[in-house]
């Protein structure tokens, strides 16, 4: 067969076949033209499930008698003109596809009159020829289109239309998603006649809920939490329902929104059901009707045929903003509910991002609880193991320094987070009495006699250890200095290091996303610990939530990505059970050890001491400038030079 150009009919045919999948499709897009023109009533009335008849009728701004034969073209639309157009849409509609595909497989007719045009005007077109022809009528202002005998003329469509009560079903459905995005629009569907549903314009607030609880039902009211998170460009607003307050049969209430377009996506989608995760059962699914606002150069929505996917330019922000905003609302909730007879901290939270260097603003509205602190996005646990199960309140026991010679990590200011009023309280835990011994007591220095010389850094370029000459018993690094030959212990090294990155100076550390969460099973007592504790190891990037006797870590800090976590955490609560309060450079300590202790047992090469000397030296200088004792020790090789020497 020679390559031909197809005729219009059959390419208009082939369109709706991507635009026109049911009725219900039909309904969509003849209500978001109706939208589009500035409608504030529409009624839609069906005749058998949409196969006789669809009608809708608007009061909005009407098609002039020049441009009714145009409306049918294909292509045709007055929505966009320009390149600049097409990537910051806001209507509805904008590809001048839907009626030129719908009257292509009907019998459509389309009736209009502005309020600047003395008389109405009514066009017709036929799916055989595509032939329109006009001619005038009596309407008042505004737009009526009439579906016809949908499919009459394709066979094969129309065997594959479902019952009358199913494909009304679907267009119902479509309404109810429309009629949640524009409160402000009353809209009316009638079906064989007799009015089915009647959604009136809500003015207020209070008429929004009440619209929102016709189509939802009470029961998604009764557990709705109300949300409103705002940052740059980006804002959300809506309702989610609690899990555990969530009743059945509103499982499939999921209405998601992106600049008051339904969405279907699965970025959205999956941004909500990871800030449920953890706190569904097996038969549970997350409720939500949520809209979302964003800058229209920033999404593109042309990359569906029924546009109900879109793709956004900073995907990864649009992500985690909504999970937090979510997540937020939901832990909030869920907060009194987990721990009967366990008192839980609410305090405020700075509403941030957990992407990248995006910090979003505190929440402009929520429910009536306070918001909590929520960043939450999951990663896989590594399974790096390093060492026993009993031994976590051991951990770090022999290590004991105060807190003017415990290293701070000054990461890069993208590493940095706001401090804020949280963070202020959460820094203030009380400090064990100085009559008491440390909960770490000081190691023994290294057995060498050191040099009466002290190590002290003189400029900037003194702040390096020296040439890494060799590795010595395993764990120990021969160093040339400008003050001499240096025997460092590259595990107190590590330790060290560890220690300043884990120091929660400047409001805390930032936490990585877990991409699976970290699910442990405890018992009552150990969750009452890590509920005493929570709030206090967010400055530990750690963040977790509690569920049904379930503790769930969403979050840790760069140092423990790389660590046994279900390991960790075990050893973690013993270690936090030994006293009621613990401070925390405690923590920190503790944690240091346990994250260095797996490479004691294991033997260093000259290229890891080499990275790991040049990492103390950029993050934590003040142990080249002044080292413990337990670090390094300058070797005294004058006897040794004599002695060779025969002196």
């Amino acid at each position: 067969m020679a390559i031909q150009i197809l005729s219009p009919q059959l390419a208009n045919q082939i369109a709706a076949g991507e635009v026109v999948e049911r009725p219900a499709s039909v309904v969509k897009e003849l209500v978001e033209n109706s939208l589009d023109s500035g409608a504030t009533r529409i009624d839609i009335e069906i005749e058998r499930g949409g196969e006789k008849l669809i009608r809708i009728r608007d009061n909005g701004c009407g098609i002039n008698k020049d441009e009714l034969v145009l409306a049918l073209a294909r292509h045709a639309t007055s929505k966009i003109a320009t390149l600049d157009d097409l990537e910051a849409i806001m209507s509805m509609g904008f590809r001048g596809e839907a009626l030129a595909s719908i009257s292509s497989v009907s019998r459509l007719t389309l009736t209009s009159k502005p309020a600047e045009q003395s008389e109405a005007w009514q066009s017709y077109a036929e799916g055989r020829d595509m032939q329109v022809t006009v001619k005038p009528a009596a309407h008042p202002n505004g737009t009526t289109v009439e579906v016809l005998d949908l499919f009459y003329n394709t066979p094969a469509r129309r065997k594959f239309m479902r019952t009358e009560k199913t494909e009304f079903g679907h267009i119902d459905e479509v309404v109810r998603r429309i009629a949640l995005s524009r409160p402000d629009v009353a809209m009316n569907l009638s079906h064989n006649g007799k009015l089915v549903k009647q959604y009136r314009a809500a003015q207020d607030a209070n008429q929004q809920e009440r619209r929102l609880g016709a189509i939802c039902g009470t029961g998604f009211m009764q557990g709705a939490l109300a949300l409103s998170w705002e940052h740059s460009d980006l804002g959300i607003k809506g309702w989610v329902v609690a899990p555990s307050t969530s009743p059945s049969g509103i499982n499939d209430i999921q209405y998601c929104y992106v600049n008051g377009r339904m969405m279907r996506d699965k970025l959205i989608n999956h941004a909500i059901r990871q800030a449920y995760e953890g706190h569904l059962e097996d038969n549970q699914q997350p409720a939500y009707v949520l809209y979302l606002t964003i800058d229209p150069k920033q999404v593109d929505v042309n990359v569906h045929p029924a546009k109900h996917e879109v793709r956004f330019h900073q995907a990864r922000l649009v992500h985690d903003f909504i999970y937090q905003a979510v997540r937020t609302v939901l832990l909030n909730a869920l907060t009194e509910s987990e721990l009967p007879g366990v008192e839980p901290v609410t305090v405020e939270v700075e509403n941030r991002a957990s992407a990248g260097d995006n910090y979003f603003a505190s929440p402009v509205a929520t429910t009536t609880q306070k918001p909590q602190q929520s960043q939450h996005v999951h990663t896989q646990e590594s399974q790096v193991s390093y060492g026993d199960k009993n031994r976590g309140a051991m951990i770090g026991k022999n290590r004991s320094f105060s807190s003017g010679n415990i290293g701070t990590y000054n990461p890069a200011p993208s590493y940095e987070r706001n401090t804020g009023e949280l963070y202020q309280r959460l820094m203030s835990i009380p400090v064990e009495p100085e009559d008491k011994k440390p909960l770490f007591p000081e190691r023994k220095p290294l057995n060498v006699s050191p040099v009466e010389h002290q190590f002290v850094a003189k400029s900037a370029d003194d702040y390096q250890f020296g040439k890494v000459l060799t590795i010595y018993a395993k764990n120990f690094a021969l160093i040339e200095s400008s003050l001499g030959i240096i025997l460092l212990s590259l595990n107190e090294a590590n330790y060290l290091l560890k220690l300043a990155q884990l120091m929660p100076e400047n409001g805390g550390l930032k936490p990585q996303p877990l991409l699976i969460p970290l699910k442990l099973s405890l018992k009552s007592d150990e969750i009452e610990v890590f509920q005493r504790y929570k709030e206090q190891l967010t400055l530990f990037g750690i963040d977790a939530s509690i569920f049904h006797g379930k503790v769930t870590i969403h979050t840790v800090s760069l140092p423990l990505r790389t660590q046994n976590l279900s390991q960790l955490f075990s050893d973690l609560i013993v270690f936090l059970s030994t006293k009621k309060s613990i401070p925390n450079e405690s923590i920190a300590q503790w944690l240091a050890s346990a994250i260095s202790q797996a490479k004691t047992e294991e033997s260093w090469s000259l290229a890891q001491a080499v990275q790991l000397l040049a990492d103390v030296e950029r993050i934590c200088p003040q142990w080249v400038k002044n080292p413990p004792p337990t670090l390094l020790q300058l070797i005294n090789l004058q006897p040794v030079v004599a002695t060779l020497t025969n002196e």
